[in-house]
């Protein structure tokens, strides 16, 4: 998965004349069962990195269960026919391994990196859980809890938190689009709603061998590889197929504004959100282009523009799908946190200078460059550990038209010209293409009446 939050490195021209670095070999094979395997040997360490995606994230709820992918991060650490609750984590880091799971709106993954004569071990862990994870009423009374708190923790308590979680998904609507028009960590209210059977019915649904694929990257012998897939997942039975999920986001909603609280907070903040298409359209590359130029790092326009130049933030940038590439439309953002005494659309005026500026006169050869340098940095680092390179394999798997893109396309990242980034920003960032937020620092004032 790329990570745009990258420092920026100047690559000596030379260097960007040579053949791109980071080339990823792999091959795969597929079970009667419907589970995918792909693996790449990286003989240079002796780890080896297994990692499954799920096709299960937020998206796939439906209304009045949101929160069961993230919830399911959390269950499937809770024990299987053959492994005690919370021994999953024990055995690999006895073994002198790492281990963890995360969730986004199109997929949920669980990996384990460890010692490469333990490989046998990160396989059956996952298999096991695939295929008897514990689902009881203790285990699911005690997760729901513990994703309530962490909502407590991570969004209700932290300044801004809510604007960049829940705000997110402000540009779609939720009768047309609910896979993303709700949070990936759900609500409160769906989560107390929930039953048992409601949780079961979503493993059985989502958490199958033909809804999942192992990613194998490190030091390994491939035959023994194979042997031991076949020996664990063999006899994980396959699903009925998931009913895919449907957003209909083609009828712009028009330009929105909408104002929020934030008790947690001690200054406004501001944020101009536009949609934009799913991961593998052809304007993908200038996006991330456009996104690097704007918001990311010390010689950002906005930076340079709003933080520096104007004072009127704090803090400015932009993201672009935060948590994750997305196979349906995603989000683009341009935000500023407000300095002291500067009224919020003062802000929302600067951050409009700027996208606009771009739009009308296009950006300048040396933002183009230092973009495509950044992104290229970014291209070789994600590569450099075997998780980074398990993790591009499912990429490129789940959210390009192939696979074999993987080792091409840095091509297209650097083949992006400064028209085409004009093009896009004109495009995605017209005005009747605009949510914009405005986050009023301190609680929400009390409403008038008598008694």
């Amino acid at each position: 998965m790329r990570n745009l939050f990258v420092l920026v490195l100047l690559l000596p021209a030379t260097l960007r004349a040579q053949t791109p670095a980071g080339r990823i070999a792999f091959e795969q094979f597929t079970l009667p069962n419907g589970l995918r395997v792909i693996y790449s040997e990286d003989h240079s360490t002796p780890i080896v990195t297994v990692d499954v995606w799920y096709e299960a994230g937020s998206r796939n709820e439906r209304p009045g269960r949101s929160g069961f992918a993230h919830l399911f991060e959390h269950m499937m650490f809770e024990g299987s026919a053959h492994v005690k609750k919370s021994e999953h984590g024990q055995l690999v880091e006895r073994a002198g391994g790492i281990y963890n799971g995360s969730t986004a709106e199109d997929r949920t993954n669980y990996f384990e990196t460890v010692p490469s004569n333990r490989l046998n071990l990160a396989l059956w862990l996952e298999a096991d859980r695939m295929r008897s994870l514990a689902i009881t009423e203790e285990n699911f009374e005690n997760q729901r809890q513990a994703v309530k708190e962490e909502r407590r923790l991570r969004v209700d308590n932290q300044p801004y938190a809510g604007a960049f979680s829940d705000g997110l998904t402000w540009p779609f609507d939720s009768t047309t689009c609910f896979p993303y028009a709700h949070t990936v960590i759900g609500s409160m209210a769906d989560l107390d709603a929930a039953k048992l059977p409601d949780v079961q019915a979503f493993f059985d649904t989502y958490y199958a061998p033909n809804n999942a694929t192992v990613v194998v990257v490190g030091d390994f012998a491939p035959a023994e590889l194979r042997r031991l897939v076949n020996q664990d997942f063999a006899g994980v039975p396959s699903h009925a197929e998931p009913e895919p999920p449907r957003c209909d986001a083609t009828t712009a909603k028009g330009p929105a504004r909408r104002e929020v609280h934030d008790a947690q907070a001690n200054l406004d903040l501001v944020m101009r959100l536009y949609r934009i298409p799913e991961h593998r359209n052809a304007d993908t590359p200038a996006l991330e282009i456009l996104n690097i130029i704007v918001g990311q790092g010390e010689s950002s326009r906005l930076n340079v523009s709003v933080v520096r130049r104007e004072k009127a933030a704090v803090g400015a940038g932009s993201l672009l799908n935060p948590f994750g590439s997305r196979n349906g439309p995603g989000v683009w953002a341009a935000y500023g946190i407000v300095n002291q005494g500067v009224p919020a659309d003062r802000l929302d005026s600067l951050l409009s200078i700027q996208l606009d500026s771009i739009r009308a006169n296009g950006i300048t050869p040396a933002e183009l460059d230092k973009a495509k340098n950044a992104l290229r940095a970014g291209f070789i680092d994600n590569r450099e550990t075997t998780l980074g390179k398990a993790e591009e394999l499912h990429h490129y798997l789940t959210f390009h038209p192939s696979l074999d893109e993987i080792n091409t396309d840095l091509d297209h990242l650097l083949a992006v010209t400064s028209d085409d980034v004009k093009r896009v920003a004109n495009l995605y960032l017209a005005p009747n293409n605009l949510t914009l937020l405005i986050v009023r620092a301190g609680a929400a004032p009390a409403s008038g009446g008598g008694r």
